[in-house]
Parts: structure tokens; sequence; C-alpha cells
């Protein structure tokens, strides 16, 4: 699943932009063994800016950073490099490394494709098989772990579904009951609540004739 393709240059004699994407290149190369990915990745690039067609520049830059765990753009570089007019034995390396970028990044059934179109172009390709197979067993995976968070997701909707209905239920049930009769009070307790309520009243009046009683009327003298 891990195998993945590098596009090693021979040496040649070569003028001009073509010497000069060369070296680049070769320098990305001799910094990708070192394991070096980052700096590999600059010179790809650096090709890249000597010739933005080259397939060897592209195709090694795609590699790198899929190293760095950059999926999404070494898919979108194998993805473009898939659609040019290449060679069959170029075109199934080219869509084996998108199978491993497109799987890395758990878009299973798009990796799946990539696989059989890899296959396609070469067929005695036994890494690309394994990754296929890999490939297919994780889709499956995937839609499985899927339609459980669903049933739990929906289980967990109908459990909240059938709380409101109950409270809603008990919500109407308190609104048909009789609003609550006061409590009712013995005849005795009548009786001693009447009776301090005597008590009380006689003690008022006590009070108030012993006020009455120090109340001094000052007779007023006429003066004429």
């Amino acid at each position: 699943m891990n195998r993945l393709l590098l596009i090693v240059l021979i040496g040649m004699t070569l003028p001009g932009f073509a010497q000069k994407e060369n070296r680049y290149l070769r320098e990305g190369n001799r910094l990708f063994e070192k394991g070096d990915f980052s700096a590999a990745e600059k010179d790809y690039r650096k090709a890249l800016e000597v010739n933005r067609e080259s397939m060897k520049g592209q195709f090694n830059l795609g590699t790198a950073v899929y190293k760095e765990k950059n999926y999404e753009e070494s898919a979108g570089i194998f993805s473009g490099l898939g659609e040019k007019n290449l060679g069959k034995s170029d075109k199934a390396e080219v869509f084996h490394n998108l199978g491993n970028s497109l799987l890395e990044a758990q878009q299973y059934e798009k990796s799946i494709e990539a696989y059989k179109q890899a296959l396609l172009n070469n067929p005695d390709d036994l890494d690309s098989k394994y990754n296929l197979e890999y490939a297919r067993m994780k889709l499956q995976q995937q839609q499985q772990q899927n339609q459980q968070n669903k049933d739990q997701q929906d289980k967990q909707d109908q459990q909240k579904e059938d709380q409101q209905d109950q409270q809603q239920n008990q919500d109407k049930q308190d609104q048909k009951k009789p609003p609550p009769k006061p409590d009712k009070i013995s005849k005795e307790d009548a009786e001693r609540m009447l009776e301090a309520m005597k008590n009380d009243e006689k003690k008022t009046m006590e009070k108030v004739k012993k006020q009455q009683a120090k109340v001094v009327v000052v007779g007023i003298e006429k003066d004429w």
C-alpha cells in the first residue's frame, strides 16, 4: 500500500532550460532519497518554474507532498497527470499513486477507481491489486461505521421525541386537573381558633380602657 514511485533521471547532456530543469530534479531526488521531503519539494517546484509542463517534475512533486501527508494536493497533482496523454506504463504509475493519495485521505470509493485504472494499464501490478482489495475492505468498514452512527443518531432522536411527547401529555393532563381544594380544618381546631380570637379581642379592649383611663381633661378658664 505504501509503494510510491519516483522518476529518477539518468545523467544526460541537455541544452538550456532542460539542463536547468534536470539539475533541480536530480537535486530533489537526492534530497528525497535522504528523507528530506520538504527540501525535495522545493527543488521539484523550482523545476516546474523552469518547465510547468514537466511530467517528471509534477510526478515527483506529487510524491514528495504525499510523503509530507498533504494527500489532498498529491491527489490533485496525480489526478491532473492522469488526464494527460501518457503511455500505459506511466499511466499505471500515476493512477497507483493517485489511489494511494485517495486511500490515505479516506476517499475509498475514489481510490478504488484509481487502482482499477492502474490495473487497466498494467494488469500485472500486484501492489495495485493488493491496494484495491484493501481499499474495498476500508470502504466496507466505513459504510458499516456510518450506518452504526446513523442508527445511533436515529435512536437518540427517537428518544428525544418520545420524551417531548411524554412531557406534552403530562402538561395536558395537568391542565385538566381541577384546582386543589383548601384543606378542611377540624371542629376542634376551629373552636380553638375562635377562642384565641376572643381572647385577643378581650386583651385589646382592656388595653384600650387602660389608655382611656389615663386621659386627663384640662378645663379652660374663660377670660372675659
